[in-house]
């Protein structure tokens, strides 16, 4: 039975959501097995309280919660009882298969470099994201770990990038892209430059992509810079949200019937689906020597299960093997 050790004491609705969204991968998976860390009482009451009896659910007592605003490098020194250290930990030694949680990005990803250290030959380990497009969900990294990149850094983006779309979003051959200003070769920061020499060698490699072209899937994989990566996700993740306003916002709108509103509603929702962070779950931190899964802050219990799934499939799919195998 392949174990998914979850963070039950992580995020902004702890434990109720983890909890549930547990529940719920185990009564539609019953192969699997969970591993719920968090101080036992706290979690085992939750537990009871939802009314889960069954035998694939398992609780780890882990007596410290790391906060959402504590300090990374001052949590993961001083709570190495926490849920994330804990949970890592028991990774490491292989009491389990894989790791997650909606918790303390930065406590996350310290700990898991810390823990479970690097794939051999990575340089920098780096958090990916899918991203809608109209040919459906492409990659795109680093959304947040790295803030200032070296070229060969951001080729490796690349290479991890590659496998995890083919494995995990069934793209067969994917396109690589660098995010930059112009399309031109010349164009953006020293790094960026530096970073097409080594791509514009590659026969997947597409060029330079801008901003307006990652909707339009002029590549499957989009390499960037942690700062900008996290500017595309988090203006991505507001999309839905703000179209709807501006429709509410519209004069034409107030011209509308109850039913037309709602019908109009309707389909937007349904076009903006692929925003909906819930339906993946998770992002994976790649290039650390395990499987470790950053989930929302605000995840919901679909959104833990989807992430349970996503584990799962990171597993199964041996993604961190073909990474070395990439990379050397």
């Amino acid at each position: 039975m392949l174990r998914i050790a979850i963070d039950a004491v992580g995020g902004d609705h702890f434990p109720e959501n983890p909890v549930k969204g547990a529940i719920d991968a185990v009564k539609e998976r019953p192969d699997l097995g969970i591993m719920l860390l968090g101080p036992e009482k706290l979690v085992s009451d939750e537990v009871e309280k939802q009314g889960y009896s069954g035998d694939n659910i398992h609780i780890v007592d882990a007596p410290q919660i790391i906060g959402m605003n504590e300090a990374p490098a001052s949590a993961i020194k001083t709570k190495r009882n926490s849920s994330i250290c804990v949970g890592l930990a028991m990774h490491a030694q292989q009491q389990c298969d894989a790791f997650f949680s909606a918790g303390n990005t930065g406590a996350l990803l310290g700990a898991s470099m810390f823990i479970l250290g690097k794939i051999d030959g990575v340089l920098r380990p780096v958090i990916g994201s899918t991203y809608p497009s109209v040919e459906g969900n492409k990659f795109m990294l680093d959304v947040g770990a790295n803030i200032d990149v070296k070229p060969e850094a951001l080729y490796q983006f690349g290479v991890m990038g590659k496998v995890f779309a083919q494995n995990m979003l069934g793209i067969e051959n994917p396109r690589l892209g660098l995010l930059n200003v112009g399309e031109e070769e010349e164009k953006g920061r020293e790094s960026v430059r530096q970073a097409y020499e080594l791509l514009k060698h590659r026969d997947d490699f597409v060029g330079n992509v801008e901003g307006r072209d990652v909707m339009r899937a002029k590549a499957d994989v989009y390499i960037c810079d942690g700062f900008v990566g996290n500017l595309m996700l988090k203006l991505g993740e507001s999309i839905p949200e703000n179209v709807l306003n501006i429709l509410k916002a519209s004069k034409r709108a107030e011209t509308l019937s109850k039913e037309e509103l709602g019908f109009i509603k309707s389909v937007l929702l349904d076009a903006l689906s692929p925003f909906d962070y819930q339906l993946i779950g998770s992002v994976p931190f790649l290039g650390v020597n395990g499987i470790s899964m950053v989930g929302h802050g605000g995840s919901t219990p679909l959104a833990i299960k989807n992430s349970i799934f996503s584990a799962e499939r990171m597993v199964n799919k041996q993604v961190n093997r073909q990474i070395k195998e990439a990379l050397n």
